[in-house]
This record gives C-alpha cells, sequence and structure tokens, in this order.
C-alpha cells in the first residue's frame, strides 16, 4: 500500500483520533438503533480513520441522501472543523430528489444544537457543482453514489467538483460497491456495481492520484450478480420475499474503499 509524503506527514502531525468525539458519534442518541446496527456492514470509524479525518478538518460529503453519515460527522467536526453537505439542488427536476432533500433539511432543523453548523449546499451538474469553496476541504467523502452520478451522466462533473474543492494534497474518499468480473458503464449504473478499475481511472482523469485502498468494507459473500443488483441485498431487499432468507444471510454488498488525493 502506497503513501503520499503529504499525507504520512499530516498523519505525523494531527492530533490523535482520541480528540474525536467517537462515542457520541456513534453511540450518541442522535442516532436511531436501526442506523447503529449497520455499523457492523459499513464500519464507519475504521473507514474515516482510513480517510484520514482528524480535529480541525473541513470535510464534504457528496450526495448525503438521508444523512446516515452526517449523523457520524456532524459531532466529529462540527465543533472543531467545518461540514459541508452537498445536497441535491433545490431546483431538481425529479420530485424525489426534492422530497429527499426536505426530508433532510427537516433532519437538520430537528436537532438544530448538533446539525446548526452544518452548511448545506447543492450538487446538481452542470448548473451547481461548487460544494464548498475552491481548494478549502481537507477531505470530500462519496459514500455508495458513484453509480447513481454514472446513472444520471454526471460522474465526470462531480469528480471535478469534488477536486476543485479539495485543498493541494487534500483526500477524496470513496466507498461503493464493487463489481466482478467484466461490466460495461450501462450495467454498473444499472445494477450499482461499479469496477474498481474503472473508478480509478475516472478519478485519474479527473487528476486524482491513487493514494491507498483497503478491504475494510469488503464481503466476499457478494457475487454481484443479483436480479435487482445492489438492491437485492440488505438493506433494500427490493425482491421481498424471495430469495430473502439468502439475502439477508449475504449481508450488504462487497464494497471497495478508496483514498485519493489531489497532488500538490
Amino acid at each position: 500500500m502506497k503513501y503520499s509524503i503529504a499525507l504520512v506527514l499530516a498523519l505525523i502531525m494531527a492530533p490523535a483520533h482520541a480528540a474525536l468525539d467517537w462515542k457520541t458519534a456513534l453511540q450518541g442518541d442522535h442516532r436511531a438503533d436501526a442506523n447503529k446496527i449497520r455499523d457492523v456492514s459499513r464500519n464507519p470509524r475504521e473507514t474515516l480513520e482510513f480517510f484520514g479525518i482528524r480535529e480541525g478538518m473541513t470535510v464534504v460529503e457528496l450526495s448525503p441522501g438521508g444523512g446516515w453519515y452526517t449523523e457520524i460527522l456532524a459531532p466529529l467536526i462540527v465543533d472543531n472543523g467545518t461540514l459541508y453537505a452537498a445536497h441535491f439542488g433545490l431546483n431538481a427536476p425529479h420530485s424525489y430528489y426534492r422530497n429527499a432533500l426536505g426530508k433532510y433539511l427537516q433532519k437538520l432543523a430537528a436537532n438544530h444544537d448538533l446539525y446548526g453548523p452544518v452548511i448545506v449546499t447543492q450538487l446538481a451538474p452542470p448548473e451547481e457543482t461548487t460544494v464548498a469553496p475552491a481548494d478549502s476541504a481537507d477531505l470530500v467523502l462519496a459514500f455508495r453514489n458513484i453509480h447513481s452520478w454514472m446513472g444520471t451522466g454526471t460522474l465526470e462533473q462531480t469528480l471535478a467538483a469534488a477536486f476543485t474543492a479539495l485543498r493541494p494534497g487534500g483526500v477524496l474518499g470513496v466507498v461503493q460497491h464493487r463489481a466482478q468480473g467484466e461490466t460495461t458503464p450501462e450495467e454498473m449504473a444499472k445494477t450499482g456495481y461499479v469496477d474498481q478499475d474503472y473508478l480509478v481511472q475516472q478519478a485519474r482523469a479527473a487528476g486524482f492520484k491513487l493514494d491507498g485502498s483497503s478491504e475494510i468494507n469488503a464481503n466476499p459473500l457478494d457475487t454481484a450478480d443479483h436480479p435487482a443488483g445492489v438492491w437485492s441485498l440488505p438493506p433494500a431487499l427490493r425482491g421481498g420475499e424471495v430469495g430473502r432468507d439468502n439475502f439477508v444471510e449475504i449481508g450488504e454488498s462487497d464494497r471497495m474503499t478508496l483514498r485519493f488525493v489531489k497532488p500538490e
């Protein structure tokens, strides 16, 4: 595993991870029990530490959805850093996107003491791509949404937005459902499973350097060839009762965990 000199120096000089309030972030009452249960599959602390999270960072979460990771990031960042949540655009053409943004904003408002400092920006290429001020972010995060951007034809623009927001030496952390065997971009978008080499190629084309990979979120039981793609598995279980026991036994998807760096 290779590391950039900048990242090694940053980790040596950074405060210890103990400075971050992991107990509140993971076990606080603001998190529903159903979300906490999924930690065993999503490994949030190990994942964020692999990406180099530390006290005082400026962090951008791309397309945070319902806020599963926001619940963890906010207690870690809001009192000793800055957290941007780059959600769907206010003028998104599809009602699903507008509803998702509305529910997310309601979530933030319901616990203003915790989420009040979160800065909500819009990610809706090509019109809205300023996810944070240019060269300001230490860490940009993308959790299981590469396939969505492929489906809307906006992956290239989204990676460019992340590159612009990051300071030189900043990190792009990606967790994504991982394909097995040969597949096409169309199949990746349809099934949710993305070829790792393809994703690395796209990130490099955007200017990033691959700085490390981890099997933190790997699941060898996942064959990545299910009838409803990744949504056959928990938590979606889109197939209903058909094959449900088997899919529950498999668990959540096999995922790549990649760390990219914006060159200095």
